[in-house]
């Protein structure tokens, strides 16, 4: 049975006025090799949704292909009621950019420009992308940081930083862009343990401000707190979606069980 990824999580409306993003029919393949296998789903303005599943099931390759970092093969993606691509088609160049403003990515690597300082790497984008003056930029900059604890870093440059602060200025960079929808790839994947909480933090406050978030993780109790919706990816495809609580709690699919099973042994 295909999920029903129509699922509303709690709080959030059913009309479509209220959807920010959807995706039909997806599919991606690399070579021989079959990523995306008619992906479907919706997200609702202020929704988290989770993303769960192993490694190779897709699931980067999907945020990669809906923030127009990967080429799709076919399918649509529409966001904020536009048209980034329909039926395999996309939109042309100057309308592909505004439509792509709406959603902002947070990598599992930071991808920080070394050579710029923390300020120099929150404005850039601003100033080139948004046309922003430079001291509205800068602004807008010392908000985000002081919002993720950093004030005191912002002529500092990503080696003086610990991990756990090279993401939080990451999240930052894309928040500048005032974007409608923040997707995240593994955040906490390339830091320690201890630093994990920091970032857990930053994501449960967007949370608590109604962020629109599509969250990839593996962080089974911060899915289960934070997201109103979890869909379980496996094999290039959804198998499992529903409210994070009862997918995690009472998974209904055998892969998804043995899935969750495995990650408590550890």
């Amino acid at each position: 049975m295909e999920p029903n990824c129509e699922h509303r999580g709690p709080g959030v409306g059913n009309d479509q006025s209220a959807e920010i993003i959807r995706v039909r029919n997806v599919s991606k393949s690399f070579g021989s090799l079959n990523v995306l296998k008619d992906i479907s789903f919706s997200v609702n303005r202020g929704e988290v949704v989770a993303i769960l599943g192993p490694s190779g099931s897709g699931k980067s390759t999907l945020l990669r292909c809906v923030t127009h970092l990967e080429i799709l093969d076919g399918g649509s993606v529409t966001l904020g009621g536009r048209n980034m691509v329909q039926d395999g088609v996309y939109a042309r160049t100057e309308e592909l950019r505004e439509i792509c403003l709406k959603v902002g990515l947070v990598f599992q690597n930071f991808n920080l420009f070394p050579h710029f300082s923390v300020l120099r790497n929150i404005t850039e984008a601003q100033v080139r992308v948004l046309r922003r003056k430079k001291d509205e930029a800068a602004r807008r900059a010392g908000a985000l940081l002081d919002k993720m604890g950093l004030s005191d870093k912002a002529a500092s440059y990503p080696f003086e930083l610990s991990g756990g602060q090279q993401q939080r200025v990451s999240i930052a960079r894309a928040l500048a862009l005032d974007p409608e929808l923040l997707f995240f790839d593994e955040p906490t994947s390339a830091l320690d343990p201890e630093l994990t909480g920091e970032i857990l933090r930053v994501i449960r406050s967007l949370a608590a401000e109604r962020m629109t978030m599509v969250i990839v993780t593996h962080e089974i109790p911060f899915a289960r707190e934070v997201a109103d919706r979890v869909l379980f990816m496996d094999g290039g495809s959804f198998i499992e979606e529903g409210p994070a609580a009862a997918v995690i709690d009472n998974p209904q699919r055998e892969r998804t069980r043995n899935f969750l099973a495995g990650l408590n042994r550890f």
